[in-house]
């Protein structure tokens, strides 16, 4: 894994530990020499994130919608900064430039981004590991919640796996690198579904 796309809040938090997982995590995709892709932000976990990444000497390329430059919330000292015209374009890239998505604590948006990931693996518009960081267990609902879906039938067995849950990031990057792509719907039988 070349590059990771980061899925995080643009808020800061009261509670600092949440602050000090984003740059847990962009230090130690730096460290590891990971590329990190993320939002383009220099608020809150984004911003955090970038900081840390390139503080320790790593490569930071945000995707920013044109609306949040002109709020000034950009990041002006990345690697690289792509502006796109809006919030579908921005996703698209994160796709393109990375080789697999990791969510750590955020909001609305977050959740936005993690779902059209696993989404758009489950149909088969991408291979990629979609990876879910449940630092300090900010996550316990939606484990529950994706596993509801799969005890009800929403979420097929054969995809049950799409979204690779860990505690630790070196735990989940780990599991992220024995990802082994599963059979999407695109490639399914009418059967099957």
């Amino acid at each position: 894994m070349n590059r990771l796309a980061v899925y995080c809040g643009s808020a800061t938090p009261a509670d600092p530990a949440y602050i000090e997982v984003a740059r847990l995590v962009g230090r130690s995709f730096a460290e590891r020499g990971i590329g990190l892709v993320y939002g383009g932000g220099r608020l809150g976990l984004m911003g955090a994130v970038a900081d840390a990444a390139l503080d320790a000497g790593g490569e930071v390329i945000g995707v920013i919608p044109e609306a949040l430059v002109d709020t000034e919330v950009a990041h002006r000292g990345l690697t690289e900064l792509h502006v796109v015209p809006g919030m579908h374009q921005r996703k698209q890239l994160f796709t393109d430039l990375s080789d697999g998505f990791v969510t750590i604590p955020g909001g609305t948006g977050t959740m936005d981004e993690l779902w059209e990931a696993m989404s758009w693996a489950q149909l088969g518009y991408h291979a990629k590991p979609v990876g879910l960081l449940n630092a300090l267990g900010f996550y316990d609902h939606l484990i529950a919640f994706v596993a509801k879906m799969a005890e009800i039938g929403f979420l097929r067995p054969v995809h049950r796996d799409i979204l690779i849950v860990a505690d630790t990031l070196d735990d989940l990057l780990e599991r992220m690198a024995a990802h082994r792509p599963h059979t999407p719907i695109f490639k399914m039988s009418s059967e099957e579904l």
